[in-house]
């Protein structure tokens, strides 16, 4: 079974870099395409690498200390048989198998239509009530919110009951014991949870199409009410809006290993830290 995953893994990652890599070059990922970003020769993918990384970091800001908060609120805190403990358990799995597309769609009732205009009234034009990057992340971060909980959860059950009642009796409040024993030993449990929020955040499109994903922008995002360009709605459009399709393969190709290459580069990031972090505590004992 693991050498079947593993070819198939191969087959999918050798057909895009054999027919990606031949249109990816320094001008592509570094230059702001024209408005025809159909055409080969002045084809680029600059403000789509910026959205997709600004969205996907502005999501991580916010989805980790809220995750981590709840799960050492339901593991170290919530009683285990309460009833409203259930309930909270039971609509974070649920949260975990909600379509994508349902996020999206709550996001531009809840984040725009609800906050935004909220934010926006009395002014002439609107401001926060419309789509924007920050909206985008928001929506982001609660759909990855059950990741980073679930992982966080696991970690601090995984921390030996003893660390506890010793830290408990030489004087220590249980926030202290939290703070300084728990939560560092179970510091690379939760940088999972924020590898596994990242990759998944890192390729999905329905949920920013309604929140902040824009077709074609002149400039760079600079605010957070700013629409943005991203490498997976960019994917849709080249796939989808070509009026030539074979004469823009390679342009598709090219954006699909982009894509690929840049999360796996966040996804790599967080997992240096976390080897880091591991070591650091390795030694420390």
């Amino acid at each position: 079974a693991t050498v079947a995953i593993l070819a198939i893994l191969a087959i999918i990652l050798g057909n895009i870099i054999l027919n990606g890599l031949p249109s990816l070059s320094w001008r592509f990922v570094s230059t702001i395409p024209r408005k025809d970003f159909f055409d080969v020769n002045s084809a680029a993918i600059l403000p789509m690498i910026v959205g997709t990384t600004i969205r996907v970091l502005v999501m991580t800001f916010f989805v980790m200390p809220i995750g981590v908060t709840t799960a050492v609120y339901l593991t170290e805190y919530a009683p285990t048989g309460a009833l409203y403990t259930r309930v909270i358990r039971l609509a974070v799995n649920n949260l975990a198998g909600v379509p994508s597309v349902v996020y999206g769609v709550f996001g531009l009732g809840f984040f725009i239509s609800f906050i935004g205009r909220g934010l926006d009234a009395g002014a002439a034009e609107p401001h926060w009530g419309k789509p924007a990057i920050l909206w985008a992340s928001l929506t982001l971060a609660v759909m990855t919110l059950p990741l980073v909980i679930v992982a966080t959860e696991e970690s601090l059950r995984a921390i030996t009951p003893g660390l506890r009642e010793a830290s408990l009796a030489l004087g220590a409040t249980k926030l202290e014991t939290i703070v300084k024993i728990v939560l560092p030993e179970a510091l690379p449990g939760i940088l999972t949870g924020g590898i596994l929020a990242v990759g998944r955040a890192g390729g999905e499109v329905a949920p920013i199409l309604f929140t902040g994903a824009a077709y074609y922008m002149r400039d760079l995002p600079h605010a957070p009410t700013d629409q943005f360009m991203d490498l997976g709605y960019h994917v849709f459009i080249l796939s989808t809006q070509s009026p030539d399709i074979e004469k823009t393969r390679p342009i598709l190709f090219a954006t699909v290993l982009a894509l690929l290459t840049l999360t796996l580069s966040l996804n790599l990031l967080a997992v240096i830290v976390r080897a880091r972090v591991r070591r650091k505590m390795r030694s420390a004992h």
